[in-house]
């Protein structure tokens, strides 16, 4: 202590306050009795053992290291107004700040107070909130020198000098603000900055003023910190234009990029082509995998296609499993041809997924700009028509866009439009096509078709309209016309003494519709049916890749009393251990058998004598001669039906035939 009073012996005479700040043990290392009254300190070792951190704020923390680091690496002096809060009681001081060495060589700062005059109360608190704002406030020169930085500012700048042109990441910005400056006295920009803690964005608002100090011009800057805002922003565009789960561009950002890609196809003189991809089988995917598997498929679908394109190519999910690739060349069709190579071997190869390899193909169709359009709606829907001539083609392949094309769309279009009207004014009627015992001769059963009763083109046949009402969703509709004109039916005919079985026809969309089976039982129920009377007919496709599904439907359907047959067998994969897992009453042998040479026909007996095994009934479908029938009932097959005894009829046609 008595080194302390020897070294500062002459500043306790002073009158005014006087101390040396420790700011790295933040302490006071010595004060004069000036400066111990205004701490209110008993004694210079009281105040000494103060521990001045434990109230001090974060923002005051901060200008001190400012200070010390000034005095460490120049001569700096600084003269602020500061309040003190001594017991909790303010005292504002004028002081004046610079760096001394204490008794063991680290830099300490002296502190000199003189007690502030008359300020206001605004004064004194514009002070305070100025030392402990987060807005960083700068008073710059008009040539862009800093006069004056808070303590906010002061922590941003990259280095002390920092000048506000070296603070804007792009000259363009400082410019601007300049230029704005000029012609105003207030601006505000936001802006990249470059910080202590490197690139940030900051919301700028200059005004212009004067220096207190020197009477000339000068800015006046505040700046906020936006930048969490800005990476928001910034996340936000991106999910509106990219796909979350593959992170290609989506439909949003091919549409926003569109016009510009097609000014650059202008200016250099080339074409450009749109390439509608649609993964064929991915369906399957999810049904026998889940949707798990089927995501990440995906994915990996679009980092192949990313890698069979250039970098100039823009390749994009349009959603579910549809992609496109917008390219252009100069010479168009040549660079189609390349990535369709590309694209077909990339995206066909295995994938293996849950252990189990799967394999999807994709069918591609194409327009080209301008020959097909100009406009980017106008050229995907060229384009998803090509595509779907390519599924229709077989699939796996690559279609381009002709005229043909959209004749048949114009005609699909009014096709679905005369669909709409027919279910309004009722133009569907039910017809039936009888089942008879090749034994006795009588019928047993019938099968319920549809017909459509168009007003200009007369009664058409399923192979029509079906396939239109099942791509559009109509089929359920449709379906649930048929199914309750079927079942009044049939207990019109039980009430006229006719036990006479009525087979319905189940689509591909009712089989995945989780109300079918409740939807039978209501009609069932409505119309006091019995449903050992009503069988329905599946399809062996309608089973494929959906097990469980499959199951729980078919049994779903037994449980009612409903019999399943299983149409078709024998055209698709014939797969027969589905004869054995599923819940399967009756087989019905296609036509193509029935109506093949007798060298063909061993297939349709081993198909028989299984069913014999399993203890199903046989029907045998599109029996159109004698020959024919000679052949079934030679193999015992309980029922037929065909041309041969008659084509499907009305329901009063039903009942003459019945009566006779």
């Amino acid at each position: 202590m008595q080194a302390r009073v020897l070294r500062f012996g002459m500043l306790e005479h002073i009158n005014q306050p006087v101390w040396v700040f420790d700011v790295e043990l933040q302490r006071v290392h010595w004060a004069n009795p000036a400066a111990l009254e205004v701490w209110r300190a008993k004694s210079l070792q009281e105040l000494c053992e103060r521990d001045m951190g434990v109230d001090m704020s974060e923002s005051v923390a901060t200008r001190l290291a400012q200070y010390h680091h000034d005095f460490v690496t120049q001569e700096a002096v600084f003269n602020e107004q500061w309040t003190l809060y001594p017991a909790g009681v303010p005292v504002s001081l004028h002081m004046r700040l610079s760096g001394v060495r204490l008794t063991d060589g680290r830099m300490g700062m002296l502190c000199h107070g003189k007690p502030s005059g008359n300020e206001t109360p605004e004064s004194l608190r514009s002070v305070e909130a100025l030392l402990h704002t987060p807005v960083m406030i700068t008073l710059y020169s008009m040539a862009g020198e800093p006069l004056y930085r808070n303590p906010a500012a002061r922590s941003s700048a990259k280095f002390g000098g920092q000048t506000l042109a070296e603070r804007m990441v792009e000259p363009l910005g400082y410019t601007r603000l300049m230029a704005a400056l000029q012609s105003d006295s207030l601006a505000t920009f936001t802006l990249a900055v470059q910080t202590s803690q490197g690139e940030q964005w900051h919301e700028l608002s200059a005004r212009r003023c004067k220096d207190a100090v020197t009477g000339e011009d000068a800015m006046l800057v505040s700046e906020a910190d936006v930048s969490a805002l800005k990476r928001t922003e910034a996340r936000a565009n991106f999910l509106a234009l990219h796909d979350g789960l593959t992170g290609l561009p989506n439909r949003a950002h091919v549409m926003e990029c569109f016009a510009a890609a097609v000014e650059t196809v202008r200016q250099v003189g080339c074409e450009a082509a749109l390439i509608f991809i649609d993964l064929d089988n991915f369906k399957d995917v999810n049904d026998t995998l889940g949707h798990a598997a089927g995501d990440a498929l995906l994915v990996e679908v679009a980092r192949r296609l990313k890698n069979a394109t250039s970098s100039t190519d823009l390749v994009a999910r349009l959603g579910g499993d549809e992609f496109l690739i917008l390219a252009a060349a100069d010479d168009i069709v040549q660079e189609v041809e390349r990535l369709r190579a590309r694209v077909l071997s990339h995206v066909g190869e295995p994938t293996v997924l849950l252990g189990t390899e799967v394999r999807v193909t994709p069918t591609m169709g194409v327009s080209i700009f301008p020959r097909d359009g100009t406009d980017l709606e106008t050229l995907l829907r060229k384009a998803d028509l090509a595509m779907y001539s390519g599924k229709q083609r077989g699939r796996n392949d690559l279609a381009y866009y002709h005229e043909d094309l959209g004749a048949a769309v114009s005609a699909r279009t009014a096709l679905e439009t005369d669909l709409r009207h027919a279910f309004e004014r009722n133009e569907f009627e039910v017809h039936y096509q009888p089942m008879v015992s090749t034994e006795c001769g009588r019928v047993q059963a019938v099968e319920a078709l549809v017909r459509w009763r168009h007003p200009l083109h007369g009664l058409l046949a399923p192979d029509r309209f079906i396939a239109v009402c099942e791509s559009t969703g109509m089929i359920l509709d449709l379906g649930k016309l048929v199914f309750e004109a079927a079942v009044q039916q049939q207990t019109a005919w039980q009430r006229q003494g006719h036990t006479l079985k009525v087979h319905i026809n189940l689509s591909p969309r009712q089989f995945d519709c989780p109300l079918v089976v409740s939807s039978m039982q209501s009609v069932l129920l409505a119309h006091g049916c019995d449903a050992s009377n009503i069988g329905v007919e599946i399809t062996e496709s309608m089973l494929l890749g959906r097990d469980g599904l499959s199951s729980r439907v078919l049994q779903g359907i037994s449980d009612l009393g409903i019999s399943i047959a299983l149409d078709d067998f024998g055209t698709g994969y014939s797969n027969l251990a589905y004869l054995q897992r599923y819940h399967i009453d009756v087989l019905k042998i296609d036509k193509s058998f029935i109506q093949s040479s007798d060298e063909e026909r061993p297939i349709a007996d081993l198909i028989v004598a299984m069913c014999r095994t399993l203890g199903m009934a046989v029907v045998a479908e599109g029996v159109e001669s004698q020959a024919q029938l000679d052949w079934v009932k030679h193999r015992g097959i309980e029922q037929y039906q065909g041309y041969l005894f008659s084509k499907p009829l009305p329901a009063n046609a039903i009942d003459a035939l019945l009566a006779a």
